[in-house]
């Protein structure tokens, strides 16, 4: 280490010390005194025993007192973290519930929920949320709901697709709607001292009608759209004497099925079908071994009732990514989240197991062991995998260790990954990551990585198969705020348990802008203008691989549309051909382009809504025009019709042959909601470049949590077939499955 950069480290280190403001003090929740009457009505002498909490507006108009009256209670016996609220309205006919579905995302709904931080640790948290129809929303919140990226399923700091044991239940009548919620202390890990826990605690609630949500404690907007789930803003409380139980919980499975095939012959002159019976048993345990770590066992693991993933289109040289979406995986995530920057690049990336080219391969088995050990949140994951065509058997493994320093919101922390084939092959993965809360709302987050690959045999004291990351943010949208980043990614950097959309590059990214709240007299939420902008040059030849400048505005109003607008100047250096269909190449060479975007949605808290955006320029040697349209139909509490269209036309005059493409991307999504747990899926997927129109029928039945009945029809098709040769078949495959899952708790 160089005199200079140590200066530069003891500096660091001065700042994140001296400028970190500590804790307040700590709220003290009381226990219940009394039995509670588990019915959605909170109006037992039990709950007028219990501190009120009181909600100040977080938005629109911050600071000021909510538009109506909340009476939020919390309490605890030696089972349950309780909640009552007693959420009034002035006029109950406002109330907006479209919606029993598991997991909704309920930002614009009328909603109330709890955000629970319970290592107390800045960063992490878990989520409960319901709505006036009782459904269950929990979520898993990381990285102190900050960071880029995400997809279908949500920010990528933010997990729905995670599920714990809780119960809530809801109640309205002329006056409002009222909540219970009981949240077993088993689903919450928590460390205590001297017998008390101290977890961290934000209360929110969301008023349609007037696009408002209140929150506990104040949250300052100028912290973004995700301010009240930040664990970094929450409210420190302690729990006297809350010992959860360690049960056990077995959750075997049982499967039938049936499905049919059409493949093409060897000789690619016509198609053969194939049936496919299918019939098969596994068994998940989880055990609590103590209030801070939870293990949990997998043998012969399925995931058959599992969301299709939605249809993209690419317009890129790079790799798509696709959340994650099995359960398995879902538990305390976060835990081994080792973010390499960009959109979703990571370390770790679990759908690398039991998946290969989009085909499920079984997985026989494996073991996570998650929580924290003394002062370090640490994560284990073991997996072995079978052999599947081409692809031999493979253990997977995954360890990650994080801990606190110097302050509340800065943490170190190591991770290693192993792949290794059954046939010898290994790739090996080691990172060290720090993140620093410098002063104010600045971060420094710095990471490095090594792997090694067997197959490339790659030297370890050279920087071809290293990473490294350097990025300097302010986390704030009022005022001034910047974000600089620069990537290092080495040629021979492969972690094979990770996603790396672009390797072999080096560059700096970020952004600069400036934000306005302007306050309860405006018809503005906020608006800012901003400068975003890239540049990466390749290592293998030190010229260009990409470059992009774009300068923005961006604009919320109370009302709850959003806008935004910007021009993009942007420099491709394309090494090798790639192909945006069967027919359309983008040659090799350099290329510079100037376009523009602009994107328009509406609140959700209507019977109709639309998100769409829409841009048009130049595209490498041509043009493009394209826009999206997600339009959203809440018919009733019971009825949700969707749908996503987008359609790109790019043309390219100078040349003479395959000069035209027309891309039409559909999904078409119907949800019928029995009631909170009995819901019907219909998916419809068309992209007409790729002649395929997928159809995912899902029937799910939930009675309780852990006990769930799926049927599940899979039909997939091409549309041109009697134009091809040899003629296609009317479908390529079809499949009909029943599971059934049932959770025994010893």
């Amino acid at each position: 280490m160089t005199r200079s950069t140590f200066k530069l480290f003891k500096t660091i280190l001065f700042l994140a010390i001296h400028f970190n403001v500590s804790g307040e003090e700590a709220v003290k929740i009381k226990r219940l005194t009394s039995p509670v009457e588990f019915d959605g009505i909170p109006k037992e002498a039990a709950w007028e025993s219990l501190d009120l909490f009181a909600l100040t507006m977080h938005k629109p108009n911050y600071g000021t007192q909510p538009s109506e009256k909340s009476d939020v209670r919390i309490g605890y016996d030696n089972e349950f973290l309780w909640i009552g609220a007693s959420l009034l309205m002035n006029d109950a006919s406002k109330i907006f519930s479209v919606t029993k579905k598991r997991d909704e995302m309920l930002f614009d709904y009328d909603a109330f929920g709890i955000v629970l931080d319970t290592y107390n640790d800045n960063e992490n948290g878990l989520a409960f949320y319901t709505a006036p129809t009782g459904l269950r929303t929990d979520y898993t919140i990381s990285n102190d709901a900050s960071g880029e990226g995400g997809g279908p399923g949500g920010p990528s700091f933010m997990n729905f697709s995670w599920n714990t044991f809780w119960d809530v239940k809801t109640s309205r009548d002329d006056k409002g709607w009222y909540v219970e919620m009981r949240i077993p202390f088993s689903s919450l890990k928590f460390k205590s001292d001297n017998d008390i826990a101290t977890i961290g605690v934000i209360i929110s609630r969301n008023i349609s009608a007037n696009n408002e949500t209140d929150s506990y404690p104040a949250i300052d907007p100028k912290y973004g759209f995700m301010a009240v789930n930040k664990p970094s803003l929450a409210q420190t409380v302690e729990i006297e004497g809350a010992r959860p139980t360690k049960p056990i919980y077995i959750s075997p499975y049982v499967l039938a099925g049936y499905s049919r095939d059409w493949s093409l012959n060897e000789e690619e002159t016509d198609y053969v079908m194939e049936d496919n019976p299918q019939y098969n048993a596994g068994v998940d345990i989880k055990y609590n071994i103590n209030s801070n770590l939870t293990l949990d066992l997998t043998a012969n693991t399925d995931f058959a009732q599992v969301e299709a993933d939605d249809q993209q289109v690419n317009l890129t040289r790079y790799s798509l990514f696709f959340p994650e979406k099995r359960k398995f995986f879902q538990e305390r995530s976060s835990s081994f989240d080792f973010s390499l920057g960009g959109e979703a690049d990571n370390l770790f990336y679990s759908r690398n197991i039991g998946i290969a080219d989009g085909y499920p391969i079984r997985i026989y088995g494996g073991a996570r062991l998650t929580g924290r050990l003394g002062k370090w949140d640490m994560g284990f994951l073991d997996m072995q995998t079978a052999e599947h065509e081409e692809t031999p058997g493979e253990n997977f493994g995954v360890f990650r260790l994080r801990r606190q320093v110097i302050n509340q919101n800065s943490y170190i922390g190591g991770i290693a990954t192993s792949r290794i084939g059954m046939n010898g092959d290994q790739n090996l993965a080691y990172g060290v990551d720090g993140i620093f809360r410098l002063f104010g709302d600045d971060y420094l987050n710095v990471k490095w990585s090594q792997t090694y690959d067997s197959k490339i045999g790659n030297k370890m004291n050279s920087l071809n198969p290293s990473f490294i990351l350097v990025d300097w943010e302010r986390r704030s949208e009022e005022g001034f705020g910047y974000k600089l980043n620069y990537t290092y990614s080495g040629l021979e950097f492969n972690p094979g348990v990770g996603f790396v959309m672009r390797g072999g590059v080096q560059g700096l990214n970020g952004h600069l802008m400036y934000g306005w709240i302007p306050g309860e007299n405006s018809k503005l939420f906020n608006y800012n203008i901003n400068v975003r902008g890239e540049r990466y040059t390749r290592l293998e030849d030190g010229n260009l691989e990409s470059m992009r400048v774009s300068p923005g505005f961006e604009v919320n109003t109370k009302k709850g549309i959003h806008s935004e607008v910007s021009l993009e100047f942007q420099e491709e250096g394309v090494l090798e051909d790639f192909q945006l269909s069967d027919s359309i190449i983008i040659y090799a060479g350099n290329y510079s382009f100037i376009g523009s975007e602009i994107m328009l949605g509406t609140s959700q808290a209507r019977k109709i809504s639309i998100m769409g955006e829409a841009n048009i320029g130049q595209f490498y040697d041509g043009n493009r025009f394209g826009f999206r349209a997600e339009p959203v139909f809440n018919v009733s509490s019971s009825l949700n019709l969707s749908a996503n269209y987008e359609f790109n036309a790019i043309r390219f005059p100078e040349r003479e042959t395959n000069n035209s493409l027309n891309i039409h991307s559909v999904n078409l999504k119907a949800l019928y909601m029995f009631s909170t747990k009995f819901s019907a899926t219909l998916l419809l997927q068309y992209v007409n470049t790729e002649d395929e129109l997928i159809t995912n029928f899902r029937l799910r039945y939930n009675p309780r949590e852990g006990n769930d009945f799926y049927l599940v029809f899979n039909d997939y098709r091409g549309i041109s077939g009697s134009y091809t040769i040899p003629e296609s078949p009317k479908f390529f495959n079809k499949t009909v499955m029943v599971k059934y899952i049932h959770t025994f708790i010893l």
